[in-house]
């Protein structure tokens, strides 16, 4: 009871700073809406881009591939930071330089409305059917594992799950449909702090259990007992082959980092250049600490119950239970409960966003007030959240690896958005018509190539990682917009205007601060390879 309390206070106390930090914010007009008035500050970026990157589908799925495979799907954590010392540098600056609002709305400017149409589309598609519901689902689970719901309450596992589902949904939607992005950012901040003592309080308590108290020797046991998990180079049956690392792997970080909207809009909303890339870099030097959060208690988790578990994404919960102090149980519970809410209300948010400014605004009423297409952008999240709260407990049968099941199923549209984002800036004359071609096509490449080439054609054994599949398929889409292009170019070129909407001279840190980050990333590679 005790632990409930703690929870619940803490969970209030996040609530009210945030509303109290928010009054001052005009959210009748777009900016101040979908931007938090671009007034967030490096401190507050940071700790938004990784609360919204990290939940429980990250906790509990990563930790459990560990459990399995050991110290190297920390790629997917470590790999990050790169890519957004890359967003910070080259892609930030470009994007603050238009005052883009969505990545949809470049789009539209480099190519033309068409491009923004499709872009959101698929945006809106991955948040509602894919993003959105998952969030819930794994966030239910992790809420009745560790309060008993069930037993609470008296009701069937089934009951509890749909009660925890709307729980979540209803206390998140307040967050991005009410409070707009300055309120999702504020509590971001406050629930990275929470999130990050929490979550090194498990490697911390695993690594005294092991060590029957001492937190060195327990390191050296874990390591000795077990060289095989501190391996990060793996083999070519691993989830994540080496050679992934050069090919896809980097190209999902950079979607998800660079142009992601859910993630970017972050930095979108920036006072200035500068602090938005004081944000990034300052997340990516923290993303390299991520593995002691979503990797290696996994480790732990194998040495503690010998491997013994049937399911590998039952190691988290269990270690969770096995180590930490009963005290600590409701403060951790809330920092888990926030990071559950981080990753559904900033989805939504950028969906409201998504909604009113690429389709409402230029589909359904081109003169839409402020304050209308901000009215329509709410209304759309409320069913949005309503659907995806429905959706959400039918997922219980989804397959086992929900992690990585995730990462293949988002190649859907993370790889040809990805591409019309870099040729769009990287090229002059590339039509709009390559753009629209190739996000259909590389749509429906993706589709039949991991949908129906690999289960039903060519064997599951027998065909290539899907990240080398992303890779092979980003460089098709290119080579076919570039061969567009060449034939049937834009009669004028492409020139990116100044919008003046914010100050965009760089941090003059930035880039030494990047390298700083990358050599820590590879040496980290070096020294467990």
């Amino acid at each position: 009871m005790l632990g409930l309390f703690s929870f619940i206070g803490f969970t209030a106390l996040v609530a009210v700073i945030s509303y109290v930090a928010t009054r001052s914010t005009d959210e009748t007009s777009s900016d101040g809406y979908f931007l938090g008035g671009r007034s967030l500050t490096g401190i507050v970026i940071a700790g938004s881009l990784l609360l919204t990157n990290l939940s429980t589908e990250q906790i509990v799925g990563l930790n459990g591939s560990a459990y399995k495979e050991g110290i190297l799907v920390m790629a997917w954590e470590t790999l990050a930071a790169i890519a957004m010392v890359i967003t910070a540098i080259f892609l930030l600056p470009r994007y603050l330089k238009g005052g883009i609002t969505t990545i949809p709305t470049f789009l539209e400017r480099r190519y033309n409305t068409t491009t923004k149409a499709l872009t959101s589309g698929l945006f809106l598609t991955g948040y509602v059917v894919v993003l959105l519901p998952i969030v819930l689902y794994s966030g239910a689970l992790a809420i009745n594992g560790m309060f008993d719901i069930p037993e609470l309450l008296g009701v069937s596992k089934t009951t509890a799950l749909w009660i925890s589902v709307f729980a979540i949904g209803i206390a998140g939607s307040i967050y991005a449909i009410f409070g707009g992005l300055k309120a999702v950012a504020v509590s971001d901040t406050i629930n990275a702090v929470g999130l990050l003592i929490g979550g090194l309080m498990i490697p911390y308590f695993g690594l005294r259990e092991i060590g029957n108290g001492s937190v060195s020797d327990g390191i050296a046991t874990l390591m000795a007992e077990n060289p095989e998990k501190f391996d990060a180079i793996g083999n070519t049956e691993s989830s994540i082959p080496f050679a992934t690392i050069f090919t896809g792997m980097m190209l999902v970080q950079l979607f998800y980092w660079g142009t992601n909207q859910a993630i970017i809009q972050r930095a979108l909303g920036a006072k200035n250049l500068k602090e938005g890339q004081k944000g990034l870099l300052f997340a990516s030097f923290i993303k390299i600490l991520g593995p002691l959060i979503v990797v290696v208690p996994g480790i732990i988790a194998f040495h503690l119950f010998q491997g013994n578990l049937a399911n590998a994404d039952e190691a988290y919960p269990e270690l969770v239970t096995k180590v930490l102090p009963a005290s600590l149980v409701g403060f951790f519970a809330a920092v888990l409960f926030g990071a559950i809410l981080s990753s559904f209300n900033s989805a939504l948010n950028s969906s409201v966003t998504l909604f009113g400014v690429d389709i409402y605004k230029e589909f359904i009423n081109k003169e839409a007030t402020e304050k209308q297409i901000v009215k329509a952008g709410k209304l759309f999240g409320v069913f949005l959240a309503m659907l995806a709260m429905f959706v959400a407990p039918f997922i219980a049968n989804a397959p086992d690896g929900l992690f990585g099941y995730l990462q293949e199923v988002n190649g859907c549209y993370s790889i040809p958005i990805l591409t019309i984002i870099i040729v769009g800036y990287a090229t002059k004359y590339v039509p709009a018509k390559a753009a629209n071609i190739a996000i259909v096509l590389g749509a429906v490449f993706y589709i039949l190539s991991q949908f129906v080439l690999k289960p039903y054609v060519f064997g599951k054994d027998n065909y290539p990682h899907f990240l080398h599949v992303m890779a092979i398929l980003f460089v098709i889409n290119i080579i076919i917009m570039l061969l567009i292009g060449k034939f049937s170019p834009r009669t004028i070129a492409y020139e990116q205007k100044f919008t003046e909407e914010v100050d965009i001279t760089p941090w003059k840190h930035a880039k030494s601060i990047g390298i700083i980050v990358i050599l820590i990333v590879v040496s980290s590679f070096v020294y467990f390879s």
